[in-house]
C-alpha cells in the first residue's frame, strides 16, 4: 500500500495522498454516507468507531460527528501523519497498524470500506478473527455484477479479485464469519470500473 501511494498508483494528484474513485467520487461518497450515518444516528449513544482502512480520510472526516470517538487506523506511515495534520478533531485519533498483523484498537463498530478486497485470504482470516470484538461490522466490497464465486486466492497488493470475477464475501468459505444478522445498506455501480460497491452490515452480538 505504501508504493500505491507513493506512485500515485490510483490516480489524483502527485502532490496529495489519494484512495482513489471509491473514496471521491461524489456520487459514492454521499450514499454512502448517507446510509452509514443513519446507522450510526439510530444506536441509543454515540458509538466508538474504528476505522480500519482509513486510507485519506475523504469518507471517514463526514462520519466523524456520528461517533463518540472515531479511531483511524492505515498501514501507511506518511499518510497517517498527513491526516494527523489535516483532520485534528478532538474525538479523532489516526493510528499507524497493520490490520492484518497487529493489535486493534477497541470500539462499538467497525467500518472496513474497500480494504479487504485488496488482500489475501490469509491475511482476510487474520482480520476476521478480530472483528469479533465488535458489536457491528460496516463492510463495503467490490463485487461483480453477475452471480460469481467467492474469495478467489489473489495476492495482496493494488488489485481487487474483480480481474478473476470474484469478490469477498465473509460468510462464505473459508472465512465463515459468523453474526447474528447480515443487512445490505447500499448497493452502488462503480465508478471507472465494472462491478458494484455493496455496504454489509453486521450485527456481530
Amino acid at each position: 500500500m505504501i508504493q500505491v501511494y507513493e506512485n500515485n498508483l490510483w490516480g489524483g494528484d502527485k502532490t496529495e495522498f489519494y484512495s482513489g474513485l471509491g473514496s471521491h467520487d461524489r456520487g459514492v461518497v454521499h450514499k454512502y454516507v448517507d446510509v452509514v450515518s443513519a446507522f450510526l444516528k439510530e444506536l441509543k449513544t454515540p458509538p466508538v468507531v474504528c476505522d480500519l482502512g482509513c486510507g485519506d480520510f475523504n469518507v471517514g472526516k463526514e462520519l466523524v460527528q456520528y461517533a463518540k470517538e472515531y479511531k483511524a487506523i492505515d498501514i501507511v506511515p506518511d499518510l497517517i501523519a498527513r491526516n494527523k495534520k489535516t483532520f485534528r478533531k478532538d474525538n479523532v485519533t489516526f493510528y499507524t497498524l497493520d490490520i492484518a498483523k497487529d493489535e486493534l484498537p477497541t470500539g462499538d463498530c467497525a467500518i472496513v470500506r474497500q480494504v479487504l478486497q485488496h488482500l489475501s485470504n490469509t491475511e482476510i482470516k487474520a482480520i476476521v478473527e478480530k472483528l469479533y470484538r465488535f458489536k457491528y461490522v460496516i463492510l463495503t466490497e467490490h463485487l461483480p455484477e453477475a452471480t460469481f464465486e467467492p474469495n478467489a486466492a489473489i495476492i495482496s497488493g493494488q488489485g481487487i479479485r474483480l480481474k478473476k470475477q470474484s469478490g469477498v464475501n465473509l460468510l462464505a468459505a473459508p472465512f465463515h464469519f459468523k453474526v447474528k444478522e447480515a443487512k445490505q445498506l447500499l448497493s452502488i455501480s462503480s465508478p471507472g470500473f465494472k462491478g458494484n460497491l455493496v455496504t454489509t452490515l453486521y450485527r456481530v452480538f
